[in-house]
């Protein structure tokens, strides 16, 4: 077990004793006496905490959006401080959109990260790429459904039609510099903090790719209002478009769901493989 950089002095060894209790999710206090966060999982695979860690200090690094300073992690959980939960006024929406985009404007000159992630409880190959349509096409797309394939889930006709779609990606998607970017940004981790403001939680998919693929995943499990994307799009000067390629980004997420959750997104996963392969 050890202690986030950063965190608060003389915290490593009790905060780091929180994570030898049950496993599950519960909020109590840590040495201090502030409010935290112990997520516990006993089955863990290899890196999963980690992984999360190494992402909310980058996420912490860019120093835009909130993120939960992170206090002990170990193999099998992680003690996080507790934000609360609040409701976001219009203009924590606002402060979000603005503070994201300029997230998004850190710039790398490799897509990928410095250790492979987690997406849910999916492995994330995180290499390298100077390339980001070979990157997303090998590292995103084919990872998630040569696994869909393996299991039954793609048939013969689906993989072909995926591998169109990886054909054609640079066609498809503009080229794009490598940004910071969360990874799994659905809306429930876009997190409403006690006091209201948004805060990036679940980080386990934290990489540097392409700034399109973060918005688009906040419109597909509903969405924020409309005034966080319109800060947005004014803050980092793109305009709308990017939602017209927003199926071809979530096609990850959807094959990635079709293996965690089974055939209920089968129908999803096909409709865009119609539309793009």
């Amino acid at each position: 077990m050890i202690r986030a950089a950063g965190a608060r002095d003389n915290s490593d060894v009790n905060d780091a004793a929180l994570l030898e209790g049950p496993e599950g999710l519960r909020h109590t206090h840590g040495q201090d006496g502030g409010a935290v966060v112990v997520k516990i999982r006993h089955g863990a695979p290899p890196g999963f905490f980690a992984a999360e860690a190494r992402g909310l200090a980058a996420l912490a690094a860019s120093r835009t959006l909130r993120v939960p300073e992170m206090l002990a992690v170990g193999e099998h959980g992680i003690v996080l401080e507790d934000l609360g939960t609040g409701r976001p006024t219009d203009e924590d929406w606002q402060r979000a959109g603005a503070a994201i985009a300029r997230m998004h404007a850190m710039r790398f000159d490799r897509f990928g990260f410095d250790a492979h992630g987690w997406c849910g409880d999916s492995p994330q190959d995180n290499t390298r790429d100077v390339d980001g349509h070979r990157f997303f096409a090998e590292r995103r797309l084919q990872r998630q459904g040569a696994r869909a394939a393996a299991s039954g889930l793609l048939d013969g006709s689906d993989r072909r039609a995926l591998d169109r779609v990886c054909d054609r990606l640079a066609d498809l998607i503009p080229a794009a510099p490598a940004a910071l970017v969360h990874g799994d940004l659905w809306t429930a981790n876009l997190h409403a903090c006690a006091n209201g403001a948004l805060a990036l939680i679940d980080a386990g998919a934290v990489h540097h790719g392409w700034t399109e693929a973060d918005l688009a995943m906040l419109t597909l499990f509903g969405e924020p209002p409309s005034m966080f994307f319109a800060v947005y799009e004014a803050e980092s000067g793109i305009d709308a478009s990017w939602r017209e390629r927003a199926p071809l980004y979530n096609l990850y997420h959807l094959l990635n769901h079709l293996n965690l959750f089974g055939a209920s997104y089968l129908g999803a996963v096909r409709a865009v493989l119609r539309r793009y392969g």
